[in-house]
């Protein structure tokens, strides 16, 4: 388990404009430390300043949407030498049952991780992202022609019955 191998875990709940951290001490799950950091450069390295200050120790940083939000956040952790996991987040029904709130989720991503077996290791490197580019533009293709193809037959069975004669010449 990771309780005996670490003495912190640092988790994250990540967003677009910022993160939310919580430092957890191994294995109790108590909460050290929260602390919302901004989701860039400047904002990562004060999370990882935060972590040295709360978490002096063996620790790894539980990190939620570590492809999606949290991959810069990731990559600037693991050029440091940090050690990131990444941690789903959850069913959704579930989450909203016991509260919405960043920290907590936060929280909750240290704890996950915390009561993990093995470790998940964020998909990284250049192919890694060139690849989940190129899936986002297919993705982002095939939506725009669904909608294009619906907007037609929308116009054409909607139309007056002379437009679709005259159409069909």
């Amino acid at each position: 388990m990771l309780a005996d191998q670490v003495d912190y875990v640092v988790g994250v709940d990540t967003h677009r404009d910022e993160h939310a951290l919580a430092v957890v001490v191994a294995p109790a799950g108590a909460i050290v430390a929260q602390r919302s950091v901004p989701a860039n450069a400047r904002g990562y390295a004060q999370a990882l300043r935060f972590a040295q200050e709360h978490a002096d120790g063996a620790r790894v940083w539980a990190v939620e949407g570590a492809g999606h939000y949290g991959a810069g956040l990731a990559r600037a952790l693991s050029r440091q030498g940090e050690t990131v996991c990444e941690i789903d987040r959850g069913p959704r029904g579930e989450r909203r049952l016991r509260g919405k709130d960043d920290s907590l989720d936060a929280t909750r991503a240290a704890r996950t991780a915390l009561a993990s077996e093995t470790l998940s290791l964020p998909r990284a490197g250049q192919r890694r992202e060139a690849l989940r580019l190129l899936l986002l533009a297919r993705r982002s293709a095939v939506d725009v022609r669904r909608v294009a193809l619906v907007q037609l037959r929308s116009v054409i069975v909607t139309c007056p019955s002379h437009c679709v004669r005259n159409f069909a010449r």
